[in-house]
Formats: C-alpha cells, structure tokens, sequence
C-alpha cells in the first residue's frame, strides 16, 4: 500500500488529537479554578471550545487550507499565551514555572506536537503532485475536442 495515502490520514488525526488535548487541559484548569479569574477564565474557555471545535472538524475529513492556519493560530495563541502570562503578564495575571503541574508542561507538549504535525502535513501537502486544471476563467468546453451546442 502506498505510504502517502496513510500519511495523510495518519498526520490528521495525531493533529487533531494534539488539538483536543490542548483543548481538554485548557477546559480542565479552567473548571479547576480558571474561571474566576477575570478575563484569563473566558479566555482558557474559547482556546478549550476552539481547539475542540478544531480537532472535531479535522477529523471530519480532509481540511482545507484555512482550516489548518486556524488550528495552528489557535496553538501559537496558546503557547503565546504561556509565554505572556510567565514573562510581562496577561491582563495582571502572572504565573511562574511550569505550574501548575502536570498541566502546563502536557499543554506545552500539546501545543507544540500540533505545529510540528501541522508543519509535517503541510510540507507534505506541497511536495504532492496536482492535478492538472485549466486556467481560471476557461470555459469548461473550451479544454474538450467540441464545443456545447
């Protein structure tokens, strides 16, 4: 069987089962005490629904494009938010180390692993050969031997 088929699927569900990771840890801190901290609590919610929502949709069938650049910016946004929130602060909010523990450190992982997979796939994406389509604005009868009528 040829290995470029399973790739695919393969690379989209680790992704998506990154992205629902990162999201389930998210969802946990934020029933876990998240919520009563203003605006950080809504914030760990949308990255939970978001990432989520994202995992379930890439597991629906194969992605376009923007479907893939929205998982990655919903992980960037994540690790970005980390970063934030361990160097200047997020909204007054300030967190150190990798605490809390095992959370921080499993969504650090999550976070990465769905860049690394979504970098895979997408340079797998390019190196496929497409198929060949006319020209944007040809006719469809214009790449056939007779035309309509």
């Amino acid at each position: 069987m040829n290995t470029r088929r399973l790739l695919a699927p393969a690379l989209r569900t680790a992704t998506a089962a990154t992205l629902a990771a990162g999201g389930y840890l998210h969802a946990q801190l934020y029933i876990d005490g998240y919520r009563s901290i203003p605006v950080i609590g809504p914030l760990f919610l949308l990255q939970a629904g978001a990432s989520i929502a994202l995992a379930v949709l890439l597991l629906i069938g194969t992605p376009p494009l923007l479907l893939r650049m929205a998982a990655a910016g919903t992980a960037l946004g994540a690790l970005g938010g980390f970063t934030a929130s361990r160097t200047v602060g997020v909204f007054g909010f300030t967190e150190h180390g990798l605490r809390p523990a095992p959370q921080a450190l499993l969504s650090l992982l999550a976070e990465t692993g769905t860049l690394l997979l979504l970098t895979v796939w997408q340079v797998t994406l390019a190196g496929r050969p497409r198929a060949a389509r006319p020209p944007v604005g040809t006719a469809a009868w214009a790449t056939t031997r007779t035309p309509p009528g």
